[in-house]
């Protein structure tokens, strides 16, 4: 009788351990998936950025700056890695999208008629869409990091996790020049 107790305490703490590991690897999975998207997202940019590179330089001969940013986001999302959420990339692209779009308000401003242009409307509407895209991507990737980083560093998950897998926190995407402008710094 004891040691029908032994095994079955046995096997209900391996039964454990494996779920726990499963856990483990399912929100590590899902973190690579939520990065995969986000890097979707910026890459459908680019067919927007192609079409618009030649109108802006239509409009704008001498607004060579707008152009040269359009040419530097489409490499950055390029050179963006699939395999790796490589956070500091991601900032990089956001930061210049951010620009680029301040840079196609001030076209807009100095050639009037571009306003007019239902194409270039078109762009701009397609670009602040692939940027929500982007943005709700960003927030389901944080979130299943947020996930992960949990399930592995609690109690007894973090035991098994360096027992078994060895997964490494992951770092969530920040806005650096967001929070900058914020006045309330919480005190983590």
């Amino acid at each position: 009788m004891g040691m029908i107790i032994v095994l079955l305490v046995l096997i209900t703490i391996t039964v454990a351990i494996i779920m726990i590991r499963n856990n483990i690897v399912r929100h590590h999975n899902a973190s690579i998936r939520a990065w995969s998207d986000v890097a979707t997202y910026e890459r459908q940019k680019i067919k927007v950025l192609d079409d618009l590179a030649p109108l802006v330089e239509q409009y704008s001969s001498f607004e060579k700056g707008t152009l040269e940013k359009v040419t530097e986001l489409r490499q950055n999302i390029l050179n963006l890695n699939l395999n790796t959420s490589d956070v500091s990339q991601l900032q990089r692209v956001e930061s210049l999208s951010k620009e680029l779009m301040r840079n196609l308000n001030v076209v807009v401003e100095n050639y009037p008629e571009l306003k007019a242009n239902e194409l270039y409307l078109k762009m701009m509407s397609e670009i602040e869409e692939q940027n929500d895209n982007v943005s709700a991507a960003i927030t389901i990737f944080n979130r299943n990091v947020e996930l992960f980083n949990n399930h592995i560093q609690i109690f007894p998950n973090n035991i098994i996790n360096t027992a078994t897998l060895g997964k490494k926190k992951l770092r969530p995407f920040r806005d650096n020049q967001a929070s900058q402008s914020f006045d309330y710094r919480p005190n983590f």
